[in-house]
């Protein structure tokens, strides 16, 4: 990749581009490939988003068929039946996608993500999961992390109106301006596995209780072997009993997860279309950064609640 230059059709297409983050910044865009695996609607705008900005392939990993639900906020799949009938929700979103930008190749790979091993990743230099278990985050982020190169690996998740975004860059090195002069930073990224295992009571008091309660709803999750898709405001009182457990092992007042907060993420399988533009548009711009080398790369969590309006960073580390 780093020998690869620009062609002069990338060049003109992506000119405006270029003025903002350089000739250099784009070839590094413009040959990355991209693995994204769970195309509901937040991660549809994150599609959208880097497919403009020029990326060089997107694989879509996504076997399920349509449903209502899943029509809400995918403004890539067509409304008409006669399209829809017999294709994945990944062939649907492919044939779209394509007419964004003909010059990025968009592919589907069929299977089970949790299926496929270390070799397969290795194809990748970024990889973007959603709508998937705990267990399948820890399990792809470890194959993405004994790969013989760094794969910048991304979760991310909207329930109601709520999102939340996990980034491994793991050992990350990128130039910023100082002083009028560019420096080289360092970066140590834990992975999905190492940051949900640190004590709660180690955190600052004031970590967003979106925290809290995105561990606990992938617990019970997890423990139930269901789906986040899956879930629903029934499963509360057993939710509710994994709070205390939790809370207890880890020496934190329960008050740090409201019930009204919990029923929330579990009654979410519906995602709010502001809320995906959002935080789908800031997980294009970190996987930009990761891609270009240029920026500070969001460490380690993004947490977004459109009940208050407000966006933050948490690192968990």
């Amino acid at each position: 990749m780093e020998g690869e230059q620009l062609t002069e059709q990338e060049t003109a297409l992506y000119d405006r581009q270029i003025r903002v983050w350089g000739a250099d910044a784009q070839r590094r865009i413009s040959k990355s490939r991209i693995l994204v695996s769970g195309l509901k609607g937040v991660v549809v705008e994150f599609c959208k988003n880097i497919v403009l900005a020029g990326v060089g392939s997107v694989t879509l990993n996504d076997d399920r068929e349509v449903t209502e639900d899943l029509l809400s906020a995918n403004f890539l799949i067509p409304p008409q039946d006669d399209v829809v009938a017999g294709k994945s929700i990944a062939d649907l979103c492919c044939d779209s996608l394509k007419d964004f930008n003909p010059m990025v190749h968009v592919s589907v790979e069929k299977g089970d993500l949790s299926r496929f091993g270390v070799d397969f990743f290795e194809k990748f230099d970024v990889v973007v999961i959603n709508s998937c278990s705990q267990s399948t985050k820890k399990s792809v982020n470890e194959k993405c992390r004994k790969s013989s190169k760094r794969i910048a690996f991304y979760t991310v998740d909207c329930r109601s109106s709520c999102g939340e975004i996990f980034v491994d860059l793991q050992n990350y090195v990128h130039s910023k301006k100082k002083d009028d002069e560019t420096v080289e930073c360092h970066l140590y990224f834990p992975s999905f596995e190492e940051a949900i295992s640190v004590p709660w009571k180690s955190l600052p008091r004031k970590v967003s209780k979106l925290y809290f309660a995105m561990r606990v709803v992938e617990n019970f999750e997890d423990c139930e072997g269901r789906f986040p898709r899956d879930s629903s405001s029934t499963g509360l009182p057993t939710v509710q009993k994994l709070r205390k457990e939790l809370c207890e092992a880890h020496s934190v007042d329960e008050s740090h997860i409201p019930d009204s907060l919990l029923e929330r993420l579990l009654k979410g399988k519906r995602e709010f279309h502001p809320v995906c533009a959002i935080v789908g548009g800031i997980l294009g711009q970190e996987v930009i950064k990761a891609i270009s080398g240029k920026g500070d790369p969001l460490k380690n969590f993004f947490f977004y609640d459109s009940m208050d309006g407000k966006g933050l960073i948490e690192d968990v580390s």
